[in-house]
């Protein structure tokens, strides 16, 4: 019983970290006024909390590794694995860019951005993109939370090329992007988002396991926010 006990313990402990941090982030984020550089409320409220959420998992990486001994993938790693990682999400991102505009013309419906198209809101949320989501939350949902459930969570599958710390680390990773409050209390979600981010949280992680580095997931998943985010962009251009 003490075997399933604590890995499950763990996994519980492990979640709630993961989800409360980034939470709490964004409570601190919100302490703040953003009227004067960000009157849309578009991207800097996002800068902030992504920032703080990272800063506070860095912080309780590196004590683990001072006084644990373990590592996180700070390092480059095996950068032939990573760049061919990179490079596919290069190819793919390029290829849905290509799909979501021909969309746009054959149907003239597509997501658009939904704040007004200045200068200021399309590169202060495009440099986001480009920077922090990738940096922040690869740092959280694959180095730290691949490698701490890993710990006391073991097994492969598909061949031994996904481990059940990846696929639990992915699901969290999905959980993430449900939007939920206490007083009163709600819960609200897209299935589509929360299914989309679960299965790219697990290429993510076959990245990170495979490479032994925590970059290159970071990059492909800036890679996939940006050419995502771009391709919204350019069909709010196309659309207005």
């Amino acid at each position: 019983m003490g075997k399933i006990l604590k890995p499950v313990l763990w996994v519980l402990f492990l979640a709630v970290l993961l989800l409360g941090v980034p939470r709490l982030a964004g409570f601190f984020a919100s302490q703040f006024d953003y009227s004067g550089i960000d009157p849309d409320g578009t991207f800097a409220w996002l800068w902030v909390r992504h920032i703080i959420q990272g800063l506070v998992f860095l912080a309780i990486m590196v004590l683990i590794t001072k006084t644990r001994g373990i590592k996180f993938g700070f390092s480059l790693g095996d950068s032939k694995v990573g760049l061919f990682f990179v490079r596919l999400f290069a190819i793919i991102g390029g290829v849905y860019l290509l799909v979501s505009l021909l969309i746009i013309f054959l149907t003239g419906s597509f997501p658009v951005f939904d704040a007004p198209l200045t200068f200021r809101n399309i590169f202060g949320y495009l440099g986001f993109q480009f920077l922090l989501p990738g940096l922040s939350e690869e740092l959280i949902f694959r180095a730290f939370a691949i490698t701490m459930l890993g710990l006391f969570v073991k097994g492969r599958f598909f061949k031994g090329n996904i481990s059940t710390a990846n696929i639990i680390a992915a699901v969290i990773f999905g959980l993430a992007h449900v939007r939920w409050e206490l007083f009163p209390f709600a819960v609200s979600y897209d299935l589509f988002q929360v299914i989309y981010a679960t299965g790219l949280g697990i290429v993510y992680g076959v990245c990170y396991e495979k490479s032994k580095s925590m970059i290159y997931p970071m990059i492909i998943h800036n890679i996939n926010n940006v050419f995502a985010v771009g391709a919204t962009i350019i069909a709010a251009f196309l659309i207005s």
